[in-house]
């Protein structure tokens, strides 16, 4: 990795969108501690272990912590794009007959998507707003009222759409999904703050004689760390490669190749989904906050919600598996893989073309996924269980989490930095042959 990034830097082209991404992002960084006017962000210090506030932080990059400009992140723009894939799944005929258009259909679903982001952006963050001066003794707020909760609504919406348009000229201009890579550097930046957090709960206040027991826990964890990047990093690049075979001579093309399908085809994206997912309905459940605290289907609903019980814990895995199974299906569309083929002149072996190769990749993706979704569901509930069980630090039970989406997103920029290198390479290869001629 060393390696292609100094490669990749001595390269003006590939080094200017490295650059343009890291300006992008520090600009992002200073945003999120930019405090909203009219509020007291240190009255969120009464409900920071609340699981909304855990959330949030990972899209926001610590951005809630600061109640800042950009507190909601890229979460209600990634609800958003739940929502519309959902819909376009045959339930709306419209969304179903853009999805068919290609580049042109794809403007129009982005479009609608923004817009439902915009509108989701304004409920949720008038919703936390008031639920969490409620729930605070120092008022987030210091003059409530409609006027002000308005205009700190319009401040967060205006926050997160500039987050989602600083994520799409990281896309088209820099390295890396744009999305992604701000709730990457979010992640990266709350390091250091987790490593303090860990050092104050085990080290800080330990007597002399007892020192090697905290050391021994940070040393054995990580250990378990680097274990489990090692594992997550093979694991996400970790493909089965399905023979191909062609009826006919296509030009450039070879007789034999082969269909590389991850076992992970979605990636990090379930475990986004998931994690936002989880943060909308509980911006809901603050409205009920004061008045139905006590009832039972609002303690329910708040422990589903919440990461940190088992019970959160256990419907946020399988929200994870359930998005893994789905996304598969939305990156690899086995009815136009099919089709594809056919129109190409390949076919897989012993695989009839047309129906019979869309159900073989159809049963492929759904072994494939099953095994990819139990891998990253394990990964993400097992820092949440030995949290609650042991009374870890918060930061390790979100640590799964952080940890799957910052090994999924590193993978996938550096391939496309790979990428545009390899590219790079053939175009000076051709340059060079057609000037020799």
């Amino acid at each position: 990795m060393i390696s292609t990034l100094k490669n990749a830097l001595g390269q003006k082209d590939i080094r200017q969108k490295i650059l343009y991404t890291i300006f992008m992002l520090v600009i992002f960084r200073l945003g999120a501690y930019i405090t909203v006017p009219g509020v007291n962000a240190k009255a969120l210090n009464e409900v920071a272990s609340s699981g909304l506030v855990n959330v949030l932080n990972i899209f926001s990059g610590g951005g809630l912590s600061n109640y800042s400009l950009f507190a909601m992140g890229v979460s209600p723009y990634i609800t958003a794009q739940i929502v519309v894939q959902l819909l376009k799944m045959d339930i709306v005929p419209r969304f179903v007959e853009w999805d068919k258009q290609g580049e042109v259909g794809r403007k129009k679903l982005d479009n609608v998507t923004r817009w439902l982001g915009i509108g989701l952006a304004f409920v949720q963050s008038i919703g936390i707003t008031a639920g969490f001066n409620q729930l605070s003794s120092l008022h987030l707020v210091k003059n409530p009222g409609v006027s002000t909760y308005v205009s700190i609504g319009l401040i967060l919406t205006a926050g997160t759409m500039l987050t989602v348009w600083m994520g799409d000229m990281i896309t088209s201009k820099g390295v890396g999904q744009g999305v992604s890579m701000i709730i990457f550097a979010g992640i990266v930046a709350k390091m250091p703050d987790g490593v303090m957090s860990v050092y104050k709960q085990y080290v800080e206040g330990t007597p002399a004689n007892e020192l090697w027991k905290p050391i021994l826990f940070i040393i054995a964890l990580v250990l378990v760390i680097l274990i489990i990047v090692t594992i997550v990093t093979w694991f996400q690049q970790a493909e089965r490669r399905v023979k191909i075979q062609y009826t006919k001579r296509v030009t450039g093309a070879p007789e034999n190749s082969y269909l590389p399908l991850k076992i992970n085809v979605a990636g990090v994206i379930p475990v986004i989904f998931a994690s936002a997912f989880i943060s909308t309905p509980q911006t809901i459940l603050l409205f009920f906050a004061k008045n139905s605290s006590s009832a039972g289907w609002y303690e329910f609903l708040q422990k589903l919600f919440n990461m940190q019980t088992p019970l959160g814990a256990t419907f946020y895995t399988v929200l994870i598996i359930a998005f893994t199974f789905f996304y598969a299906f939305v990156q690899v569309n086995p009815e136009k893989l099919a089709e594809n083929l056919q129109k190409q002149g390949s076919y897989i072996p012993g695989v009839w073309p047309g129906k019979g190769t869309q159900n073989y990749v159809s049963n492929l993706l759904m072994r494939l996924s099953f095994v990819g979704a139990i891998f990253i569901g394990v990964v993400a509930l097992i820092p949440l269980i030995a949290q609650s069980t042991w009374n870890l630090n918060e930061s390790i039970g979100l640590g799964g989490t952080n940890l799957l989406i910052i090994v999924g997103v590193a993978i996938q920029t550096m391939s496309q930095i790979r990428g545009m290198m390899m590219k790079r390479e053939y175009v000076g290869f051709i340059n060079t042959d057609n000037s020799s001629k």
